[in-house]
């Protein structure tokens, strides 16, 4: 790997610790405040609420500048919105800019990757990138739960500044300021991300020029007969899993009797074998080998049913180490291939935005179901069987439509299979 890469897994790794650690004091604020509780489950559709209404613009912007100079910019947007968090602004708003802030930065922290990459290495990448993601997703998520807790917290609210009233005196209030010093160290590595010397596509003057492009963006993507089949997998893959991130917080409150703390734990154990999985599928599958992995999907869904039948801990956790494991030798693949047909097709920066839009989308749908089922009053049992009925649903349609597509359409698909095996140049 070349040395920009690692660059980028630092700057990767601190952004998303961050925004993972907000995300749990997020929830905590409204806790706290005592606010109805469909408005905690309604930050995941609110983070991605800007992925879906900024996905033709952001694709186009990343790759008209270099992408190190986007990310930094994406971060800056990200510690604005931890600030109006920190001056008393709601937390829906405010993490609504962060996930701003993340809209921008998707398309350029993968993007730079086939920049940087041949297609060769894409899947080891990406195994690295997402191990190291899922990793700092677990320690974020931890990160949020202690800093919010009664230990940390305690310590961060003793130092005090001599004539100076700061103002912070909560937990969560400690814990803001905290996140924005992660915020600003992520900003650093940004920094020192190398330009790759590909040639930069311009933006049009008219941004409402990219609203057709980005149209048949889409439809390039979803047309591909391997770009479809990849493209509908991450989608619901991460649509069901962005939502967990507050389902397992539920769950382990309604089952365990845990705290916002305690419950935090048990997201980073998901996250846990998920990290596991993206690392063997990275070292184990070839490109040309993701769409068998689809079987996988199915199970994992079956798998979400079964924790409603789950009330000790020393059983929950190894179970959601294999559902997390699952799902990232899944994904891993899936994502790879997802990236070199887009980049053949489209452009680095376009594809992603394209994939951002489909999963943030599915986010945006099953979270908004979520929010409003809790706000009528469904439990978080009733809510995982039914996410776990769509995962193993949706991902048996996947598969028939797979086998359909190697059935009429056998020609094509072997031929973009051929050329995921032996394409080895940028």
């Amino acid at each position: 790997m070349k040395r920009g890469f690692y660059t980028i897994m630092a700057a990767q790794f601190f952004s998303s610790l961050a925004d993972n650690a907000l995300f749990v004091v997020a929830v905590e604020l409204l806790r706290t405040a005592g606010a109805p509780k469909w408005q905690p489950a309604a930050l995941v559709p609110m983070f991605a609420l800007f992925y879906v209404i900024l996905a033709p613009f952001v694709g186009a912007y990343a790759d008209a500048r270099p992408k190190g100079r986007v990310m930094f910019s994406s971060n800056a947007i990200k510690v604005v919105g931890c600030l109006a968090m920190l001056f008393s602004a709601h937390p829906l708003l405010a993490y609504a800019v962060v996930g701003l802030g993340a809209a921008a930065y998707s398309p350029a922290k993968y993007g730079i990757l086939t920049e940087l990459l041949p297609a060769s290495q894409l899947v080891k990448a990406n195994g690295w990138i997402e191990g190291l993601t899922i990793a700092s997703i677990i320690l974020g998520v931890l990160l949020g739960g202690q800093l919010v807790g009664p230990n940390i917290s305690g310590v961060l609210l003793s130092f005090d500044l001599p004539a100076l009233d700061t103002g912070i005196d909560t937990p969560p209030e400690a814990a803001l300021v905290t996140l924005i010093a992660v915020y600003a160290l992520a900003a650093w590595f940004n920094t020192r991300i190398p330009k790759t010397g590909v040639e930069m596509r311009p933006m049009p003057r008219n941004y409402l020029q990219l609203l057709p492009d980005f149209w048949q963006c889409n439809t390039a993507l979803w047309r591909d007969k391997l770009g479809q089949i990849s493209l509908a997998t991450t989608t619901l893959f991460w649509g069901v899993s962005g939502n967990l991130r507050y389902i397992v917080l539920a769950w382990a409150a309604a089952a365990l009797g845990y705290g916002t703390t305690q419950a935090s734990s048990l997201v980073g154990v998901v996250a846990i074998g998920t990290a596991v999985g993206a690392v063997v599928a990275s070292v184990r599958t070839r490109l040309d080998q993701a769409t068998s992995l689809m079987p996988l999907g199915i199970g994992m869904g079956l798998l979400v049913i079964l924790m409603n039948f789950i009330d000790n801990v020393w059983v929950a956790a190894p179970f959601l180490i294999l559902l997390g494991g699952l799902g990232g030798f899944l994904v891993v693949p899936m994502n790879a291939l997802l990236q070199h047909r887009g980049h053949n097709l489209m452009g680095a920066g376009r594809s992603i935005a394209v994939q951002n839009f489909n999963e943030q989308a599915c986010i945006l749908v099953l979270g908004a179901f979520y929010a409003l089922s809790t706000g009528l009053g469904m439990s978080a049992f009733g809510a995982i069987t039914a996410f776990g009925v769509v995962v193993a649903g949706f991902m048996w349609v996947i598969q028939r439509w797979h086998r359909s597509n190697l059935i009429h359409h056998a020609d094509e698909v072997q031929a973009l299979l051929a050329i995921a095996r032996s394409d080895k140049s940028h």
